[in-house]
């Protein structure tokens, strides 16, 4: 069975932070075989969640919202094993279209029989200078919810930059970032064997 991951970034910066780290992650996959997929939401339209309730009512896997960014993407967090998240701090928290997408996916997703209940993964969060805590556990948040498991790491998946490729010289962050990747493939592989 092949293990299949989606990191998913929040940031409007291609080539940015949050890329790099979140196309760190899919790279210690990769190595392993798991079949990997990188989206960002950062430049895409993804409008907010209304609590509409449509989802609820519908029960077909379907937000009533339209938007050209959350279906696609929607579908490939359902049919994938392992899900990362990542976003830089913005005005100390994730990022407005990243949280659209989330906050979307979860009532779909709980209301078509909590169809992320036991998949694993976790979030990944870039910061200047603060508000990485917050952001952290905001997008954490998100996988407790969902009934989902995350492992753990050396520290949290934080990591310090502003410039791109800048959180490469954060070396305890990269640290603590390659650690929960390979907790990630650790635990997709004992799931799935």
């Amino acid at each position: 069975m092949t293990i299949k991951a989606i990191a998913i970034s929040g940031s409007p910066r291609a080539e940015g932070n949050t890329q790099t780290l979140l196309k760190r992650c899919l790279g210690h996959l990769q190595t392993a075989d798991v079949e990997v997929t990188y989206r960002s939401v950062g430049s895409e339209l993804v409008k907010p969640c209304i609590a509409c309730g449509k989802c609820s009512q519908m029960k077909n896997r379907t937000c009533a919202i339209r938007d050209d960014a959350f279906h696609p993407i929607f579908n490939e967090m359902v049919e994938a094993d392992i899900i990362i998240v990542g976003s830089p701090v913005y005005f100390g928290s994730a990022t407005p279209n990243l949280m659209a997408l989330l906050d979307r996916a979860g009532y779909v997703g709980r209301a078509n029989g909590h169809l992320f209940s036991r998949k694993i993964g976790g979030p990944v969060v870039v910061a200047r200078r603060a508000g990485q805590n917050f952001t952290f556990a905001q997008l954490l948040f998100w996988f407790m919810i969902n009934d989902m498991v995350v492992p753990g790491s050396s520290y949290w998946n934080v990591t310090f930059g502003r410039a791109p490729g800048e959180v490469t010289a954060d070396e305890e962050g990269i640290q603590t970032v390659d650690r929960f990747a390979e907790n990630l493939l650790w635990l997709a592989q004992k799931l799935h064997s």
